[in-house]
C-alpha cells in the first residue's frame, strides 16, 4: 500500500468513524475497490488509523471530560463487554469476518432497518427521548456496552450500536452521539494498542509501513475532527433515517459489486 492509498483510507476513516455507518465496512469496501489485498498488515492499518480519529475526540472533548468525571465509571462499564469479546474473538474477527462481504452487506442492511424502525417509534411517540447523560446509570452503561460488543462484526457500526441502544433506553440523540464519541476513546485505543502488539513484526518488515501509518492517521484525525462537530449539530435537528437508508443502499451496492 502506498501513500496515496493511505490518504484515501484516512479520509474514509475520518468521515465514517463517528457516523453510524460502520467505518470498518467502508475501509474494507474501499480497499477492495482500490485493489488493496486484505493482508495482515492492511487489517492492522485499518484498525491503527482509528487512533488518529480518536485523537480528534480527545481534543474536542478534553474539557468536557474533565468537567464530567462522573462519566468515567459508566464509560468503563460500557467498555468491558467489548474488550472481552474483542480478546476472545480476535482471530475470528480478523481472519473470517473481515473477509466476508456477505456479512458486511447483511449487517449494513439489518442495522439500517433498525434505525428506520426506531425513528418510526420516536415519530409516533411510542419511544420518547427524554434522558440525558447526566443521569446515566451503570445498568444502562452495561446494556450499552453489551450492544456495542456486537460491533466487532464489520458493517454493524460501533457508533450506530451505541446510539441506537441509547435511544431504546430513551436518551436524546445528541447525548447518545456524544457518549458514543467518548466511549470510542478507550474502545478503539485498546483495539489499536492490542493490534500494535500483535502486529509488531509487520512494522519492522518495511520502513515505508511507518510512513503509511503516520499519513493515514494524520488524515483521519483532521477529517474526524470536522465529522464529529458536524454530527452533533446534525442530530440536534435530524433523525437517523437518512443513515438507515444510506446503509441499505450501500448493502445493495456491495451485493451487486462483490457477491453477484
Amino acid at each position: 500500500m502506498d501513500i496515496i492509498h493511505a490518504i484515501v483510507l484516512g479520509l474514509v476513516e475520518g468521515i465514517t468513524e463517528f457516523l453510524p455507518v460502520s467505518s470498518t465496512a467502508h475501509l474494507i469496501i474501499t480497499s477492495h475497490l482500490l485493489g488493496i489485498p486484505q493482508t495482515d498488515y492492511q487489517k492492522f492499518f485499518e484498525v491503527f488509523i482509528q487512533a488518529g480519529a480518536i485523537l480528534a475526540v480527545v481534543i474536542l472533548y478534553f474539557q468536557y471530560i474533565l468537567k464530567h468525571r462522573k462519566l468515567m465509571a459508566p464509560l468503563l462499564v460500557s467498555f468491558v463487554p467489548t474488550a472481552i469479546v474483542g480478546l476472545l474473538l480476535h482471530k475470528i474477527i480478523k481472519g473470517v469476518l473481515f473477509d466476508s462481504m456477505g456479512t458486511i452487506a447483511v449487517s449494513l442492511a439489518l442495522i439500517g432497518i433498525v434505525f428506520i424502525v426506531v425513528e418510526r417509534l420516536v415519530a409516533t411517540n411510542r419511544l420518547k427521548l427524554q434522558k440525558s447523560l447526566e443521569g446515566i446509570s451503570l445498568k444502562d452503561a452495561l446494556i450499552i456496552g453489551i450492544v456495542q460488543s456486537l460491533a466487532v462484526v464489520p458493517g454493524v457500526s460501533r457508533a450506530g450500536a451505541v446510539i441506537v441502544s441509547m435511544m431504546f433506553l430513551r436518551y436524546k440523540r445528541e447525548d447518545a452521539a456524544l457518549y458514543s464519541f467518548l466511549l470510542a476513546v478507550p474502545t478503539i485505543l485498546a483495539a489499536s494498542l492490542y493490534d500494535l502488539y500483535k502486529s509488531k513484526d509487520l512494522l519492522m518488515h518495511s520502513q515505508n509501513n511507518l510512513a503509511v501509518l503516520a499519513v493515514g492517521s494524520v488524515v483521519s484525525f483532521v477529517v474526524a475532527y470536522l465529522s464529529v462537530r458536524w454530527l452533533i449539530g446534525y442530530l440536534r435537528n435530524n433523525t437517523l433515517v437518512l443513515f438507515g437508508y444510506y446503509r441499505i443502499v450501500l448493502a445493495i451496492i456491495v451485493v451487486l459489486l462483490f457477491l453477484i
